[in-house]
Protein backbone atom coordinates (compact mmCIF):
# COMPACT_ATOMS: atom_id res chain seq x y z
CA UNK A 1 0.00 0.00 0.00
CA UNK A 2 1.71 3.18 -1.19
CA UNK A 3 1.71 6.14 1.18
CA UNK A 4 2.57 9.63 0.03
CA UNK A 5 3.16 12.71 2.13
CA UNK A 6 0.19 14.33 0.39
CA UNK A 7 -2.39 11.86 1.71
CA UNK A 8 -5.00 13.53 3.89
CA UNK A 9 -7.76 12.13 6.07
CA UNK A 10 -8.64 8.47 6.55
CA UNK A 11 -10.77 7.73 3.49
CA UNK A 12 -10.24 4.09 2.55
CA UNK A 13 -8.63 3.25 5.89
CA UNK A 14 -9.97 0.62 8.30
CA UNK A 15 -9.92 1.19 12.04
CA UNK A 16 -10.60 -1.22 14.88
CA UNK A 17 -11.75 0.59 18.02
CA UNK A 18 -12.02 -1.42 21.22
CA UNK A 19 -14.03 -0.46 24.27
CA UNK A 20 -16.08 1.39 21.72
CA UNK A 21 -19.69 1.16 22.87
CA UNK A 22 -19.75 4.16 25.20
CA UNK A 23 -17.77 7.14 26.47
CA UNK A 24 -14.35 7.79 25.03
CA UNK A 25 -14.49 4.80 22.69
CA UNK A 26 -17.73 6.00 21.20
CA UNK A 27 -16.18 9.41 20.54
CA UNK A 28 -13.19 7.74 18.86
CA UNK A 29 -15.46 5.85 16.46
CA UNK A 30 -17.35 9.03 15.61
CA UNK A 31 -14.18 11.04 15.01
CA UNK A 32 -12.49 8.41 12.84
CA UNK A 33 -15.68 7.99 10.81
CA UNK A 34 -15.74 11.76 10.27
CA UNK A 35 -12.26 11.43 8.77
CA UNK A 36 -13.62 8.80 6.38
CA UNK A 37 -12.43 5.61 8.05
CA UNK A 38 -14.36 2.35 7.98
CA UNK A 39 -14.83 1.31 11.59
CA UNK A 40 -14.88 -2.03 13.38
CA UNK A 41 -16.58 -1.47 16.73
CA UNK A 42 -15.41 -4.03 19.30
CA UNK A 43 -16.80 -4.15 22.82
CA UNK A 44 -18.05 -6.63 25.39
CA UNK A 45 -21.29 -4.61 25.30
CA UNK A 46 -23.71 -4.47 22.41
CA UNK A 47 -22.84 -1.61 20.02
CA UNK A 48 -25.72 -1.85 17.53
CA UNK A 49 -27.15 1.56 18.43
CA UNK A 50 -23.84 3.32 17.77
CA UNK A 51 -23.33 1.39 14.55
CA UNK A 52 -26.80 2.30 13.29
CA UNK A 53 -26.24 5.99 13.95
CA UNK A 54 -22.85 5.99 12.21
CA UNK A 55 -24.35 4.22 9.19
CA UNK A 56 -27.09 6.86 9.03
CA UNK A 57 -24.30 9.42 8.80
CA UNK A 58 -22.73 7.56 5.88
CA UNK A 59 -20.03 5.52 7.60
CA UNK A 60 -19.17 1.90 6.85
CA UNK A 61 -19.30 0.07 10.15
CA UNK A 62 -19.33 -3.46 11.53
CA UNK A 63 -19.85 -4.53 15.16
CA UNK A 64 -18.17 -7.38 17.01
CA UNK A 65 -19.30 -8.19 20.53
CA UNK A 66 -16.19 -9.65 22.15
CA UNK A 67 -14.35 -10.14 25.43
CA UNK A 68 -10.94 -8.70 24.63
CA UNK A 69 -9.23 -10.63 27.42
CA UNK A 70 -10.12 -13.79 25.47
CA UNK A 71 -7.59 -14.53 22.70
CA UNK A 72 -10.23 -16.38 20.64
CA UNK A 73 -12.52 -13.34 20.69
CA UNK A 74 -9.61 -11.05 19.85
CA UNK A 75 -8.72 -13.10 16.77
CA UNK A 76 -12.37 -12.96 15.74
CA UNK A 77 -12.26 -9.16 15.85
CA UNK A 78 -9.20 -9.03 13.59
CA UNK A 79 -10.64 -11.66 11.24
CA UNK A 80 -13.91 -9.74 10.95
CA UNK A 81 -12.04 -6.58 9.93
CA UNK A 82 -10.14 -8.43 7.20
CA UNK A 83 -13.15 -10.41 5.97
CA UNK A 84 -15.40 -7.33 5.86
CA UNK A 85 -13.04 -4.60 4.69
CA UNK A 86 -9.92 -6.43 3.47
CA UNK A 87 -7.38 -4.69 5.68
CA UNK A 88 -6.52 -3.30 9.13
CA UNK A 89 -4.88 0.11 9.15
CA UNK A 90 -5.58 1.45 12.64
CA UNK A 91 -5.99 -0.08 16.07
CA UNK A 92 -7.33 2.14 18.85
CA UNK A 93 -7.19 -0.02 21.97
CA UNK A 94 -9.33 1.58 24.65
CA UNK A 95 -9.85 -1.11 27.30
CA UNK A 96 -9.04 -0.65 30.96
CA UNK A 97 -10.22 -1.30 34.49
CA UNK A 98 -9.44 0.25 37.84
CA UNK A 99 -10.24 -0.68 41.41
CA UNK A 100 -9.80 1.76 44.27
CA UNK A 101 -8.15 0.10 47.30
CA UNK A 102 -5.23 0.67 49.68
CA UNK A 103 -2.42 -1.60 48.52
CA UNK A 104 -2.31 -3.66 51.73
CA UNK A 105 -6.02 -4.46 51.33
CA UNK A 106 -5.79 -5.22 47.60
CA UNK A 107 -6.61 -8.89 46.90
CA UNK A 108 -4.32 -10.65 44.44
CA UNK A 109 -7.36 -11.66 42.37
CA UNK A 110 -8.20 -7.96 41.93
CA UNK A 111 -4.60 -7.23 40.96
CA UNK A 112 -4.73 -9.99 38.34
CA UNK A 113 -8.07 -8.77 37.01
CA UNK A 114 -6.70 -5.26 36.53
CA UNK A 115 -3.67 -6.62 34.66
CA UNK A 116 -5.77 -8.94 32.53
CA UNK A 117 -8.24 -6.28 31.40
CA UNK A 118 -5.86 -3.32 31.15
CA UNK A 119 -2.53 -4.81 30.03
CA UNK A 120 -3.08 -8.37 28.78
CA UNK A 121 -5.87 -7.26 26.45
CA UNK A 122 -3.41 -4.86 24.80
CA UNK A 123 -0.97 -7.72 24.28
CA UNK A 124 -3.66 -9.81 22.58
CA UNK A 125 -5.01 -7.00 20.39
CA UNK A 126 -1.65 -5.74 19.19
CA UNK A 127 -0.49 -9.25 18.31
CA UNK A 128 -3.70 -9.87 16.38
CA UNK A 129 -3.31 -6.85 14.07
CA UNK A 130 0.46 -6.73 13.54
CA UNK A 131 0.76 -9.43 10.85
CA UNK A 132 -1.76 -7.66 8.60
CA UNK A 133 -0.23 -4.22 9.20
CA UNK A 134 3.26 -5.51 8.42
CA UNK A 135 1.97 -7.18 5.28
CA UNK A 136 0.39 -3.89 4.17
CA UNK A 137 3.44 -1.82 5.05
CA UNK A 138 1.24 0.55 7.05
CA UNK A 139 -0.27 0.66 10.50
CA UNK A 140 -1.20 2.97 13.33
CA UNK A 141 -1.53 1.50 16.84
CA UNK A 142 -2.87 3.80 19.54
CA UNK A 143 -3.06 2.65 23.16
CA UNK A 144 -4.10 4.38 26.36
CA UNK A 145 -2.37 5.07 29.62
CA UNK A 146 -3.28 7.49 32.40
CA UNK A 147 -1.82 10.61 33.93
CA UNK A 148 -1.85 8.65 37.20
CA UNK A 149 1.47 7.16 36.06
CA UNK A 150 3.03 10.64 36.23
CA UNK A 151 1.22 11.66 39.41
CA UNK A 152 1.67 8.42 41.39
CA UNK A 153 -1.99 8.47 42.42
CA UNK A 154 -2.59 6.55 45.67
CA UNK A 155 -5.07 3.70 46.11
CA UNK A 156 -4.79 2.80 42.41
CA UNK A 157 -1.59 0.75 42.58
CA UNK A 158 -2.68 -2.06 40.27
CA UNK A 159 -4.14 0.35 37.71
CA UNK A 160 -1.09 2.63 37.72
CA UNK A 161 1.19 -0.40 37.35
CA UNK A 162 -0.83 -1.75 34.42
CA UNK A 163 -0.94 1.65 32.73
CA UNK A 164 2.82 2.04 33.09
CA UNK A 165 3.06 -1.36 31.42
CA UNK A 166 1.19 0.06 28.42
CA UNK A 167 3.87 2.73 28.11
CA UNK A 168 6.58 0.07 28.31
CA UNK A 169 4.88 -1.91 25.54
CA UNK A 170 4.78 1.19 23.34
CA UNK A 171 8.40 2.18 23.90
CA UNK A 172 9.82 -1.29 23.35
CA UNK A 173 7.66 -2.28 20.39
CA UNK A 174 8.13 0.93 18.38
CA UNK A 175 11.67 0.10 17.11
CA UNK A 176 10.63 -3.46 16.27
CA UNK A 177 7.80 -2.44 13.94
CA UNK A 178 8.84 0.95 12.59
CA UNK A 179 10.70 -0.57 9.64
CA UNK A 180 7.37 -1.97 8.40
CA UNK A 181 5.64 1.41 8.33
CA UNK A 182 3.80 0.68 11.57
CA UNK A 183 3.77 3.17 14.44
CA UNK A 184 2.63 2.77 18.04
CA UNK A 185 1.87 5.61 20.42
CA UNK A 186 0.13 5.99 23.76
CA UNK A 187 -2.20 8.71 24.98
CA UNK A 188 -2.26 9.25 28.75
CA UNK A 189 -5.55 10.77 29.85
CA UNK A 190 -6.74 12.41 33.04
CA UNK A 191 -9.21 11.14 35.58
CA UNK A 192 -11.91 13.51 34.33
CA UNK A 193 -11.85 11.70 30.99
CA UNK A 194 -12.40 8.30 32.60
CA UNK A 195 -14.86 9.21 35.35
CA UNK A 196 -18.00 7.14 35.70
CA UNK A 197 -21.02 6.91 37.95
CA UNK A 198 -19.50 4.08 39.98
CA UNK A 199 -16.25 5.79 40.96
CA UNK A 200 -15.47 5.67 44.66
CA UNK A 201 -15.36 8.50 47.17
CA UNK A 202 -11.62 8.95 46.76
CA UNK A 203 -12.15 9.50 43.04
CA UNK A 204 -14.96 12.00 43.64
CA UNK A 205 -12.82 13.93 46.12
CA UNK A 206 -9.91 13.94 43.67
CA UNK A 207 -12.11 15.36 40.92
CA UNK A 208 -13.03 18.28 43.16
CA UNK A 209 -9.35 19.23 43.29
CA UNK A 210 -8.21 18.26 39.78
CA UNK A 211 -9.91 20.90 37.65
CA UNK A 212 -8.58 23.86 39.69
CA UNK A 213 -5.13 22.27 39.43
CA UNK A 214 -5.33 22.01 35.65
CA UNK A 215 -3.71 24.54 33.38
CA UNK A 216 -6.96 24.54 31.39
CA UNK A 217 -9.77 24.92 33.93
CA UNK A 218 -12.35 22.56 32.50
CA UNK A 219 -12.91 18.84 32.44
CA UNK A 220 -11.39 17.09 29.47
CA UNK A 221 -14.10 15.60 27.25
CA UNK A 222 -14.07 12.49 25.05
CA UNK A 223 -13.89 14.74 21.99
CA UNK A 224 -10.62 16.23 23.26
CA UNK A 225 -9.05 12.79 23.33
CA UNK A 226 -10.65 11.81 20.00
CA UNK A 227 -8.94 14.70 18.21
CA UNK A 228 -5.53 13.40 19.32
CA UNK A 229 -6.51 9.88 18.27
CA UNK A 230 -7.44 11.14 14.81
CA UNK A 231 -4.11 12.95 14.44
CA UNK A 232 -2.07 9.88 15.43
CA UNK A 233 -4.10 7.72 13.03
CA UNK A 234 -3.30 9.88 10.00
CA UNK A 235 -0.67 8.87 7.46
CA UNK A 236 0.85 12.32 8.07
CA UNK A 237 1.82 11.29 11.62
CA UNK A 238 4.10 8.52 10.36
CA UNK A 239 7.28 9.95 11.89
CA UNK A 240 5.81 9.87 15.42
CA UNK A 241 6.24 6.58 17.26
CA UNK A 242 7.13 5.19 20.68
CA UNK A 243 5.70 8.30 22.34
CA UNK A 244 3.30 8.96 25.20
CA UNK A 245 1.22 12.10 24.75
CA UNK A 246 -0.40 13.43 27.90
CA UNK A 247 -3.89 14.87 27.43
CA UNK A 248 -5.24 15.96 30.81
CA UNK A 249 -5.63 19.71 30.74
CA UNK A 250 -2.17 20.20 32.17
CA UNK A 251 -2.45 18.45 35.54
CA UNK A 252 0.68 16.41 34.89
CA UNK A 253 3.05 18.53 32.85
CA UNK A 254 4.90 15.59 31.34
Amino acid sequence: MEITKFERGLVGRVAIVTGAAVGNGRAFCERLAQEGAKVVIADVQNSDELASRLREEGAEVVCVQADLTNPVDVERVAATAIQTFGQIDILVHNVGYYHEEPFELLPFDEWKRTMEITLDSAYHMVRSVLPQMKKQGFGRIITFSSDTVWLGTPYLTAYVTAKMGIIGLTRSLAPEIGRYGVTINTISVGLTATQNANMGQVGVTMLEHIIPAQSVHRADEPEDIANVVAFLALPASGIITGQTINVDGGVARH
